[in-house]
């Protein structure tokens, strides 16, 4: 089938057009690549072969640039790829810078420059309450209704789809445990999440208002918080995460524009606190998204988080970020934080699939309380699009290797 014509229903046809980076095989550079079905377009080169404005900004190893532009630009260049890659007229000029997915690396498509985790799943944070504290009055911690918790992690190891992540080592100490030990971890898990993508950059000292997300977030992708339970058990009081996050964040190599997933936008839960005025969206465009994750283990699907039950939007988060004057930049990446639905098979972590590793998961390569050495997980997603067609985000995928 020629490249142009993608499978009707493909959740990567011509309403999608995620963005990433790539290089071609023997080759050392990196370029901004828009995906269709089973190929790449080489964006800058097409952009340039066409005489486009817009070819500055795509024709770079980084999507930082596309990125700062703005939404003005976003749209425009979202147009002009959409008209490439439809209009006949231009197929001629572009058809030789298409090439196949399977032929080419891709790379981490932006430079990060910030990184944030929320804890945005009422269902997660119920869990993980009834999990610690069964005997509380509240599975949540007083606050949770009032403000969207976060931490802020360690860009420097996110990391692109397919990479290996070696096992942490770390402290670890066991309530039974005369003194800590050191060692591997033995409780590894992982945290379905989805990831947002900020291009515009904001003023130190200036706020975000909750209406100003979609001029400043570019767009989303999936990813995966590998987490070190027993590490960071023993670490997080009274500060929080740190060693027990910090080995390895895995994202996708595509990203999706905002505006490719238009049709997915929904209304958060309801909400059953009065919030204050600056997360107050009851007078906003929905902010939710209807995305379906699933995860895999090893090929076999063992959970299917759905993104729609999450309380605190990803608008929420930007604004609450940004409250105290913090300055965002361009590539700062904020995970929306595990997501989980209300059943057993929609919880996004191993601890809550095994309730801490009491109730192990059966795999056809045996039970699973936490991930062991060979392990490969893998996120998948997809969400409504125009006209019932799907729009499929990029997996996100790792393999555990050895300390």
């Amino acid at each position: 089938m020629p490249p142009f014509e993608v499978p009707e229903g493909d959740p990567f046809g011509p309403h999608n057009l995620p963005y990433g980076v790539f290089s071609r095989p023997g080759a050392q550079e990196r370029t901004v690549g828009v995906r269709l079905g089973d190929h790449v377009l080489d964006a800058g080169a097409a952009a340039q072969a066409l005489g486009s404005p817009y070819a500055s900004l795509l024709a770079r190893p980084s999507l930082n640039p596309l990125l700062a532009a703005g939404r003005t630009a976003w749209s425009d260049v979202r147009r002009a790829l959409t008209a490439w890659v439809t209009v006949p007229s231009h197929q001629e000029t572009v058809a030789p810078f298409l090439h196949p997915l399977s032929s080419v690396t891709l790379h981490l498509p932006f430079e990060v420059a910030d990184y944030v985790d929320f804890y945005a799943s009422e269902n997660h944070a119920r869990n993980v309450g009834q999990i610690f504290r069964p005997d509380a009055e509240d599975s949540l911690t007083p606050n949770w209704k009032h403000l969207p918790i976060g931490y802020h992690g360690r860009a420097g190891t996110v990391v692109v789809s397919g990479t290996d992540v070696v096992r942490p080592s770390g402290q670890r100490k066991a309530p039974s445990d005369p003194a800590p030990v050191f060692g591997p971890s033995v409780r590894l898990d992982i945290e379905a999440e989805v990831g947002f993508v900020v291009g515009v950059p904001s003023a130190r000292g200036t706020a975000v208002p909750l209406g100003d997300f979609r001029e400043h977030v570019f767009g989303l992708c999936l990813l995966n918080d590998w987490s070190a339970r027993d590490v960071q058990a023993w670490e997080y009081v009274p500060l929080g995460p740190f060693l027990g996050k910090s080995f390895a964040t895995s994202v996708s190599a595509w990203i999706t524009p905002l505006d490719a997933l238009d049709d997915a936008r929904v209304a958060p839960p309801a909400r059953t606190h009065a919030l204050l005025p600056y997360l107050d969206d009851a007078e906003e465009e929905p902010g939710g998204y209807d995305l379906r994750i699933s995860v895999a283990i090893n090929g076999r699907t063992v959970s299917e988080p759905p993104f729609d039950t999450m309380y605190w939007t990803a608008a929420q988060q930007l604004a609450h970020m940004t409250v105290n004057g913090a300055s965002l930049r361009t590539g700062d990446l904020y995970g929306s934080g595990t997501v989980s639905g209300p059943g057993p098979g929609q919880r996004g972590s191993l601890l809550e699939l095994t309730w801490n590793g009491r109730e192990p998961l059966e795999l056809p390569e045996g039970k699973r309380t936490f991930l062991e050495d060979g392990d490969t997980v893998t996120l998948s997603a997809w969400a409504p699009g125009p006209d019932g067609v799907r729009v499929g985000l990029g997996e996100v995928s790792g393999r555990i290797v050895p300390s």
